[in-house]
């Protein structure tokens, strides 16, 4: 049997990053918090990225109506945690990667420990886990640590990252004293300002926002995956060229489309409101 060995297994990273980099990537921590939809592919991305630290979190475990999407979702892994099973996934990947694992998700009493030493975090919860969500973001903001949300959206990928300076996420979807609903709608008008996914929805019936349903695709999972892991890698590299909130960007597969929106007063922008009034409308009259 092959032994496994670092640089042979991340050699072919080599080129579009330098030796030197990939020592880096290395040696990075980033923090994951949710292993379904695209928490779990995110994982599995930045581990073979050759990235050799995380610190993920996730209370679930797999069920069947995961399995269009969810990276860590077999008959095999059904009702196991997805925190176990993508551990020893990652771990599959690459045996000497460092995990710290959050069993009971992300939670208040545990964020510090979560967020320690983190150079990136990442955002796999699921779309309705508002307080979660605006925890783990204040506390990145406050540690100085750098966000990524990519969100899986018709057949496509939508993309904000939020730097330490810059736009907060509070100033950009404007949460502040909603009800869920209106955060729902808030959120979705936010990461897809441009809405490319709203004209192909083949079946109205199958989107409640309300009982927290919606329809899924690994297709768009697998988009944000790829675009969360290179955006992930130039802010772990230095890079540069990471636009932050408020710009966003949104790719469609189906419509072969991509937009570029920059909304500056965040929530408060006139284009966001007038979307968040059309799509608060369309939602009336279903």
């Amino acid at each position: 049997m092959q032994a496994f060995d670092y640089d042979s297994a991340f050699s072919r990273n080599i080129g579009w990053v330098t030796e030197s980099e990939q020592a880096r990537l290395r040696n990075a921590r980033v923090a994951v918090a949710g292993l379904g939809g695209v928490g779990g592919i995110h994982l599995l991305t930045l581990a073979r990225l050759g990235i050799g630290r995380f610190s993920i979190a996730d209370f679930d475990v797999f069920d069947i109506v995961n399995f269009n999407r969810q990276a860590g979702a077999t008959i095999s892994t059904l009702e196991r945690p997805k925190v176990d099973v993508l551990a020893e996934m990652a771990r599959d990947i690459n045996p000497e990667i460092e995990l710290r694992c959050f069993p009971n998700g992300v939670q208040r009493e545990t964020l510090d420990a979560f967020l320690e030493d983190v150079d990136v975090y990442v955002d796999g919860l699921d779309f309705f886990a508002f307080e979660a969500r605006r925890a783990t973001f204040a506390a990145c903001r406050r540690k100085g640590i750098p966000a990524v949300t990519a969100a899986p959206l018709g057949m496509g990928t939508a993309l904000l990252v939020f730097g330490a300076e810059g736009m907060s996420f509070e100033d950009y979807f404007g949460f502040e004293g909603c009800d869920e609903m209106e955060m729902s709608i808030r959120f979705l008008v936010g990461l897809s300002p441009a809405m490319l996914q709203r004209g192909y929805v083949a079946d109205m019936s199958r989107v409640n926002l309300a009982e927290r349903r919606g329809p899924s695709s690994i297709a768009a999972c697998q988009l944000c995956a790829g675009v969360t892991a290179v955006e992930t890698l130039k802010l772990l590299l230095g890079r540069g060229g990471v636009k932050t909130a408020p710009w966003a960007s949104q790719f469609d597969a189906y419509r072969m489309r991509y937009v570029h929106t920059w909304r500056p007063g965040g929530h408060r922008n006139p284009l966001q409101r007038l979307m968040r009034f059309l799509v608060r409308r369309q939602l009336a009259q279903r």
